[in-house]
């Protein structure tokens, strides 16, 4: 059984902003593998269905970035859920756009979201980075630049992204991180195509 966390911000003014890559891909995922409507629960939304052979639920933190932790100790507490078995999906300011890598553990790398769970449940989870690319400068055009919308041409990235994340999603499953990274990396082509 696995718990697959998407991070985000609630509220229709995040909906499409690059901090809310995680929220784009468990959207993809529950159409994908048609699970149950999202309901109201461990102050987050969670659906439940499988991806491949294996039982699933997938988890939008409600809380803010900042506290998504609070919601995924929650989830994992009651459904009994270890670390190895959660996947977490967030957007990374270090991959160019629309490049996906994998790990399992790790440093936060500045992400407010994955520091939160890393205090809430340790580090040794999964995680998919969806690149969301770099701005230049720091500070506070780096929050606005998170915060903000994609262009066309990144709007057709993250797409192709979240796709192969919603199309590959059961290698990671059924054979762990080491394997999924290998696919993703002899995909990483197929992702990136809409650049040219």
């Amino acid at each position: 059984m696995f718990l697959i966390v998407g991070l985000g911000n609630p509220g229709a003014e995040y909906a499409k902003t690059r901090h809310n890559a995680g929220f784009m891909a468990v959207d993809a995922i529950a159409e994908k593998f048609s699970f149950s409507p999202f309901r109201n629960k461990f102050d987050g939304l969670i659906a439940e269905g499988r991806i491949g052979g294996e039982k699933a639920y997938l988890l939008k933190p409600q809380t803010y970035m900042n506290l998504s932790g609070n919601s995924v100790v929650k989830a994992a507490a009651f459904y009994k859920i270890l670390p190895s078995e959660i996947v977490v999906i967030h957007d990374d300011m270090d991959l160019p756009c629309g490049r996906l890598k994998t790990k399992t553990g790790g440093g936060a790398g500045g992400h407010n979201g994955l520091k939160s769970i890393d205090a809430a449940i340790t580090p040794a989870y999964h995680r998919i980075r969806i690149g969301v690319g770099h701005p230049q400068g720091t500070g506070g055009e780096v929050v606005n630049y998170v915060l903000g919308g994609f262009s066309k041409t990144d709007e057709k990235l993250i797409a192709a992204a979240i796709n192969t994340i919603a199309e590959t999603l059961p290698v990671l499953l059924e054979k762990g991180t080491d394997a999924y990274s290998n696919l993703l990396g002899m995909m990483f082509g197929k992702v990136s195509s809409t650049e040219k």
